[in-house]
């Protein structure tokens, strides 16, 4: 770049610089959903899709948890209203995102706001939250969505063509790569006791609903969790006062 296409363009350095770390920062989180990825492409083959429509639930839907739920439930044969709603259910937890991030990203041009909404995962708000970042940056957000979105992508190409000469693939314990990454994203965020409340019910009660098979474990502890984390604040402020 000349002198005077930096002149012309004063804050140019600083979009590249802040789009870079974006994607810098989110990597780490990329890599460890890289193994999610792969068994999600390659469970997309073993339920019935085409290569192509396997690698367009990752681009269009771009949701982990959701693309597997809609896969299970497709092998058992369940409607599509069961399956829409059981969709809206599992991705509910973004609204509590975007209602968040909304300050930031209202003030935003359309293009902005359409764009940030569809890269808005768990491992984005992780890095760009208002409470990660003293001030937030458009271009910090867009590089760590779009590194985030690329490598995701990536991975279920991976495992569409793995699934179609792997047997089996689903044997290899990759979807333990679900957890950690989400273990990895919730332990930096305990730094106080009713998040800490939060997390451990949450914990409890999932084991317990696993334990007992009720498959709507997810749907009880979340609300749970939070309600009681919520509870354990209010009561612990009042104490305080």
């Amino acid at each position: 770049m000349s002198q005077a296409d930096f002149v012309r363009h004063p804050g140019k350095n600083e979009k590249m610089r802040a789009f870079f770390k974006g994607a810098a920062t989110i990597i780490p989180l990329t890599v460890a959903v890289l193994p999610w990825g792969i068994l999600t492409g390659s469970l997309a083959i073993e339920s019935g899709f085409d290569p192509f429509q396997s690698q367009a639930l990752s681009g269009v839907i771009f949701a982990g948890a959701v693309q597997l739920a809609i896969m299970g439930m497709i092998q058992a044969g369940v409607g599509l209203g069961s399956i829409l709603i059981s969709a809206l259910l599992i991705t509910s937890r973004h609204f509590l995102y975007a209602m968040v991030m909304r300050k930031n990203i209202s003030p935003l041009p359309l293009r902005w706001r359409l764009a940030l909404g569809f890269l808005l995962t768990d491992e984005l708000f992780a890095i760009a939250n208002p409470g990660q970042l003293k001030r937030f940056d458009r271009w910090y957000a867009l590089g760590g969505g779009l590194c985030f979105y690329l490598g995701w992508n990536l991975a279920t190409l991976g495992g569409i063509i793995a699934g179609e000469s792997i047997d089996n693939l689903d044997s290899l314990g990759l979807d333990f790569a679900i957890a950690a990454t989400f273990i990895a994203l919730v332990i930096p965020t305990i730094t106080n006791t009713p998040v800490l409340v939060c997390v451990l019910t949450a914990l409890v009660t999932s084991v317990i609903c696993e334990v007992m098979h009720i498959q709507a474990g997810l749907l009880i502890s979340a609300p749970l969790a939070m309600i009681t984390g919520f509870a354990y604040a209010k009561a612990t402020t009042g104490r305080e006062r």
